[in-house]
């Protein structure tokens, strides 16, 4: 089962190890808390959104070859100018959602799937967005109640990244309000991940993923993230998005595995 904050955040950082499981023959589940209905697109915010995005979602979840797709119903929290928790968001925000109670939901599903394994973000959320940080923490209580004995927090090595964004800033003028140090401490550090799971094989499934997420790909005054990613020329699309990373904090220090079910 991938748990995952919002529609379009399974395409960019667990699609093709959605793909390459589901064509190994295991049953994939696809479950988000929100359907993204604050999320920046051309259209306005609200329940018009969310609906425009589910539908999206389901399409990348066929794509992948998901056999089952649940929202849990939460109101996307949303996220202010600064990157933190919004003022104003929705009475049923996912943020400010009962741990406890939204655990359970998730841990119903996790026991009614018999799941052997449960992706969720790390302690950070990646990123830092409020509904990631949430799904951190709903997602490990889940697998607690549920007795799911693997738990995967999916991110990025930011090493690399940081060295490619440094890169590119002495060739690119980046948005003013694009600060790469942020980067320093998002995502996973290298020494910390556990898993580098090589997905290349299934990088059609993955772009044809992000693909299917066409509301994100617009709105705002710049390029949206998806819309850049997909204009890469497939060639370097395939080394640039090739591996997905995992953590799995309950392995000794420095594993290094390249399937989510080795050692197991």
């Amino acid at each position: 089962m991938f748990f995952h904050a919002h529609p379009d955040d399974e395409a960019l950082l667990t699609a093709g190890t959605m793909a390459m499981l589901a064509a190994e023959g295991h049953r994939v589940v696809l479950v988000v808390a929100t359907a993204g209905e604050r999320g920046l697109a051309d259209m306005e915010p609200g329940e018009a959104l969310g609906q425009t995005r589910m539908r999206e979602l389901y399409t990348s979840a066929a794509l992948l070859g998901c056999a089952r797709v649940e929202c849990l119903g939460y109101g996307d929290s949303g996220l202010s100018p600064q990157g933190g928790v919004a003022e104003e968001r929705p009475d049923n925000a996912f943020i400010d959602a009962d741990s406890e109670k939204a655990a359970t939901a998730l841990a119903d599903i996790l026991q009614e799937e018999q799941a052997d394994l449960l992706t969720i973000y790390d302690p950070a959320g990646g990123y830092g967005h409020p509904d990631h940080v949430q799904v951190h923490r709903v997602g490990r209580r889940a697998a607690e109640i549920a007795g799911t004995p693997i738990v995967l927090e999916a991110t990025v090595n930011r090493d690399p990244l940081l060295k490619a964004l440094r890169l590119a800033g002495r060739v690119y003028r980046f948005p003013p309000e694009f600060d790469v140090r942020t980067f320093e401490s998002a995502y996973s550090a290298s020494d910390t991940i556990t898993h580098r799971v090589n997905v290349r094989k299934y990088i059609k499934q993955k772009r044809a993923s992000m693909a299917a997420h066409t509301s994100q790909a617009s709105g705002g005054e710049s390029d949206r993230t998806l819309a850049v990613m997909l204009k890469i020329p497939v060639p370097l699309y395939r080394l640039v998005f090739g591996t997905e990373w995992f953590v799995r904090r309950d392995l000794p220090p420095g594993t290094r595995l390249s399937h989510p079910f080795e050692q197991v």
